[in-house]
């Protein structure tokens, strides 16, 4: 019954590790974005003022 129980146990963490990750991984994506998202925004925004 043990060995049941810490194999239940074990998965339950293997879980909560894997969602963790894929938690982590979607907030660089986001992260990612909205640096390039800013970059692209400083450069129309030094363009512009190359143009005056």
């Amino acid at each position: 019954m043990t060995t049941s129980t810490s194999k239940v146990a074990a998965a339950f963490a293997v879980l909560m590790v894997l969602a963790s990750c894929s938690n982590t991984i979607r907030g660089m994506g986001k992260d990612t974005a909205n640096a390039v998202n800013a970059t692209e925004d400083a450069g129309h925004k030094v363009k512009r003022a190359a143009q005056n």
